[in-house]
């Protein structure tokens, strides 16, 4: 009895060991039954910050707001025919307490005038309408976009695309992570068999210019040089058009505070925490700029190299599109919590992956570990918690991981002699 009871306990030990390595016990009932769990949690997280925020649970010295009242803002100025104005930090933060009420934190606007295209259509709704209205029109395509990519002909790719924590805190914080989403993914999806309209929606990224540094890597890699091509004019003509429409005057304003923003970003003058790249890291733990920008230095280069090598090497397109996508919030320094969408993009982009040539060993734990790291990602009331940049990186992780099992699988076969 005394050497049978070790034993069992080893034998058992095994088996768990075995099941968790080749993730047999993550079925797609399981993982749809956790997921729905996660988000009736998010769900309920989310009603205890909106009461929060209303002074509902404890009395606020100031009202609070959303970011999306610093894009309101923005198409408000711009309708009014003062489009400059949104990069004057005074005049934009006058034209946000009359959004909404006099007293709510400032609200940093860095787009370029480009962005003015949508904010200015937004602000002819009343703000809360403005607000819903914006938000839905961007959740719905990311969820077309996620049955289209796991070839789901049913709705409950809805409980992940919103289980998924960085869904929810977009929404909540009223941010364009699911645009972005949107237009990024859809265009992965359409690289290879539709370049010119990959090369429309990979332009129009230039909204959030970050978006764009790793699409040239990706596209001169594969010789993709109809959307390379297009996707410069489609900017060029978006850069032309808000010029006309807002006055060239709006690109000076916004290249000024533009060459501003990093000093923003050095003081922690925002929640560096809640940046997903290795320079908020550093900078989050108190790391000097020049550290701060090594590091970021480091991780871009090496992105933009795992970016090249995968698209160049012929990999399919689930591995191209997740390598690609989870580089974004680890390569660009100036992303937040809520990009974090994307890393959620490479997720849904791996398990096709998976479901196309089969889960590697660890993969399936490894995708169950991530998927709810973004939850503690955001400002939720203590800069200290760095979660986003560790977020992003194990994603990233986990894209390599798989891209490597593909590409060792191709050199392997090619190497092989007929017999």
């Amino acid at each position: 009895m005394l050497i049978a009871r070790p034993m069992a306990i080893m034998a058992g030990m095994r088996r768990v060991f075995r099941q968790a390595r080749c993730g047999t016990w993550l079925t797609s009932e399981r993982a749809l039954g956790y997921a729905t769990v996660l988000l009736l949690v998010e769900l309920a997280v989310a009603m205890f910050f909106v009461a929060g925020t209303h002074g509902l649970i404890v009395h606020l010295p100031n009202p609070t707001t959303t970011d999306f009242v610093s894009f309101y803002a923005a198409g408000q100025q711009a309708n009014a025919g003062t489009p400059e104005r949104v990069y004057d930090p005074a005049a934009h933060y006058v034209a946000e307490q009359a959004a909404t009420q006099a007293g709510i934190p400032y609200i940093h606007f860095f787009y370029p005038p480009i962005f003015l295209l949508i904010c200015a259509a937004f602000a002819h709704l009343p703000y809360l309408p403005a607000f819903l209205v914006f938000q839905a029109a961007t959740l719905a395509p990311c969820l077309l976009l996620a049955r289209t990519i796991l070839r789901e002909p049913g709705w409950h790719t809805l409980v992940f695309v919103l289980a998924f924590p960085a869904t929810l805190w977009n929404i909540g914080v009223g941010q364009n992570a699911l645009l972005t989403a949107a237009l990024f993914g859809t265009a992965t999806l359409l690289a290879d068999r539709r370049p010119l309209v990959a090369g429309l929606l990979i332009g129009a990224l230039c909204y959030k210019p970050q978006f764009g540094l790793l699409w040239p890597v990706a596209l001169v890699a594969m010789g993709n040089w109809r959307a390379f091509a297009t996707a410069t004019a489609t900017a060029l003509t978006l850069i032309v058009l808000s010029g006309l429409l807002f006055g060239w005057e709006s690109w000076t304003g916004f290249l000024g505070i533009a060459a501003a923003a990093h000093s923003t970003f050095e003081h922690a003058a925002v929640d560096v925490a809640s940046l997903t790249s290795p320079f908020g890291f550093v900078v989050a733990l108190g790391g000097d700029a020049w550290l701060a920008y090594a590091a970021q230095a480091m991780a871009t280069t090496g992105a933009a190299v795992a970016v090249f090598t995968v698209w160049s090497r012929g990999a399919s397109l689930p591995i191209r599109a997740a390598v690609l996508a989870a580089a974004m919030p680890v390569g660009t320094p100036m992303t937040m919590f809520y990009d974090l969408v994307m890393s959620g993009l490479a997720l849904l982009w791996l398990v096709r992956a998976g479901r196309d040539r089969g889960f590697l060993p660890w993969q399936k734990l490894a995708i169950f570990a991530v998927f709810p790291l973004p939850l503690l990602s955001g400002n939720i009331d203590n800069g200290n918690i760095l979660v986003a940049s560790p977020a992003a990186a194990a994603v990233f992780g986990v894209a390599l991981y798989y891209a490597w099992g593909e590409l060792r699988t191709r050199i392997a076969a090619a190497m092989v002699v007929p017999q």
